[in-house]
């Protein structure tokens, strides 16, 4: 098993994601080789809290363009895992 530091790389906070916080599930930004049971166990691991569901997407990253030189790029692509805890553990986000 790999490192949790590895596969979880930062917490998504948002409105959305705050509002989701009350219903004891939280968004995080994932490696994007890391499989759903590699983020159950990263996140049992890394915060001591019981996980019941995993759902993973990957966001395709946004076409950019350069107004002064006009390259085109693309940003990369991202993977998001959300993740519903059992009732009554939560994780403190914002404790650090």
């Amino acid at each position: 098993m790999r490192d949790a530091t590895t596969i979880l790389i930062h917490p998504v906070v948002s409105e959305k994601t705050y509002a989701l916080m009350d219903r004891h599930t939280y968004v995080f930004v994932v490696d994007r080789d890391a499989t759903k049971i590699d983020v159950r166990q990263a996140v049992e691991q890394a915060f001591g809290v019981k996980v019941l569901k995993v759902n993973t997407l990957t966001r395709k990253g946004k076409r950019t363009r350069n107004l002064r030189t006009g390259v085109r790029g693309r940003r990369p692509d991202t993977k998001r895992a959300i993740v519903t805890l059992r009732e009554g553990d939560s994780i403190n986000l914002f404790e650090n």
